[in-house]
């Protein structure tokens, strides 16, 4: 072996080590009771996106990628997402925390082992450049955003450290919208190695120049349109999003309460705290962030202006892979990797702008766009249908950027989220257009 490709597999071993790492630390102080039970009936029991976590290794690290595998086939259809609908999942004979910490042990030492065979140069599509490694460590990294997902909506108190400390904002950069200038630019992108399908293939988009809020929309602002009546007026809602508001009594985003008349409080992982007005809303719908924005006289903007703000160069007429350009992620530049807890002030990393000057594009909050989740030209399924194909044009919007919450190996400028207009559960807020 080269040393090229032994140091690529050293890194690939000490990442995928870090990843479990990182899991485990995030359940470490969750009762055995939070664990199994399930808190909320869109999300998962926590125990079973554990024992899935090493079931999907098993599949693509071991079975698919070596035509070898570990467990019979009543594991694999237990663990299976596109079997078992999350209403099903409590009633499963699911491993409990010791036995599935002993299956992921199994599966990733037989992973390691498998690891000093592959050859990442090769024909396979699976394996060339470390490509299956670098998707399992994203499934594990985005299970630990739906883990804490799911912990915000146990109303439990859950702090598995001190939360990090997150710097000030800036006051001026609120409300501030930024230009982005018209003309096309390279949507995408075809990288093999580490996106994932739907994010291929590049191709040129033309986009109108724009108008662009500079940070996401603040709570501040946000509490305005509250107390102007935005959740009582109907000319301000989407037909459907107006009969979901109606139909559940939605009068302001999810976990906001008022103790006293104009005193907002919200619920951060069953802690009461006052609502920090500086902070970027989160825990809102597509429904709502459409509603704000009608209510501001913006709009919400689509995704190629979206990704084009966050990426595009005018100067040299080239994408970056993040918003502050092609050097990795670092704490001044986003605030990633779930150890603050919460989003912090808008502003206050100055150092990941965008090239037309936009904050906050990656981090904080994932951020709706206007725009439907759709395959891109030439579209192809790989590995396989059920992680983009099936939930195409079916309704559900696009979300763009991270979160607090998302790990820096899951992010970038071209990686597409998405969900249902109604859903509340993610770390989501939004920011506005304006044409």
């Amino acid at each position: 072996m080269d040393t090229k490709r032994a140091v690529q597999k050293e890194m690939l071993a000490r990442r995928l080590e870090e990843a479990r790492g990182r899991t485990r630390f995030l359940l470490g102080t969750v009762s055995d009771e939070d664990l199994a039970v399930q808190h909320d009936p869109i999300m998962s029991p926590l125990i079973w996106d554990y024992g899935h976590i090493g079931n999907y290794e098993e599949l693509w690290l071991l079975e698919k990628a070596f035509g070898r595998g570990l467990s019979d086939r009543d594991l694999y259809d237990m663990y299976d997402a596109s079997l078992h609908p999350r209403e099903e999942r409590p009633s499963l004979n699911l491993l409990d925390r010791a036995d599935a910490g002993l299956y992921l042990d199994a599966v990733r030492g037989a992973a390691l082992d498998a690891l000093e065979e592959a050859d990442l140069e090769g024909e396979d599509p699976l394996l060339r450049d470390g490509f299956v490694y670098n998707m399992i460590l994203q499934h594990e990294y985005q299970h630990n955003e739906t883990m804490l997902q799911t912990l915000q909506l146990s109303g439990s108190r859950y702090r598995p450290d001190e939360p990090a400390k997150l710097p000030a904002g800036d006051p001026a950069a609120e409300g501030e919208m930024v230009r982005v200038p018209g003309g096309p630019f390279v949507m995408g992108t075809d990288d093999r190695a580490l996106a994932l399908d739907n994010e291929r293939g590049a191709h040129e988009v033309d986009v109108p120049g724009f108008h662009l809020d500079k940070t996401p929309v603040t709570n501040r602002a946000y509490l305005e349109f509250v107390e102007d009546g935005g959740y009582e007026n109907e000319n301000l809602w989407d037909p459907k999003g107006w009969a979901w508001v109606q139909s559940e009594g939605i009068t302001a985003p999810k976990h906001w309460y008022q103790p006293d008349p104009h005193s907002w409080w919200t619920v951060c992982f069953g802690f009461d705290e006052p609502l920090r007005m500086d902070a970027p809303v989160v825990h809102v719908s597509w429904f709502e962030a459409d509603a704000y924005a009608r209510w501001a006289g913006k709009r919400l903007p689509t995704e190629a202006e979206w990704e084009k703000a966050a990426s595009w160069d005018p100067e040299t007429g080239t994408g970056r892979p993040f918003p502050w350009g092609h050097e990795p992620w670092s704490p001044n530049k986003a605030n990633l990797d779930q150890l603050a807890l919460r989003p912090a002030p808008v502003g206050s990393h100055p150092a990941g702008a965008s090239p037309c000057g936009a904050l906050g594009m990656i981090g904080d909050v994932w951020e709706w766009t206007a725009s439907e989740f759709s395959p891109y030209p030439n579209f192809q399924s790989f590995p396989y249908k059920e992680y983009s194909e099936i939930f195409f044009d079916d309704g559900y919007k696009i979300l763009r950027g991270g979160s607090w919450a998302t790990r820096p190996g899951a992010v970038r400028n071209t990686f597409r989220n998405w969900d249902f207009p109604i859903r509340r559960q993610l770390f989501v807020g939004f920011r506005c257009a304006k044409s």
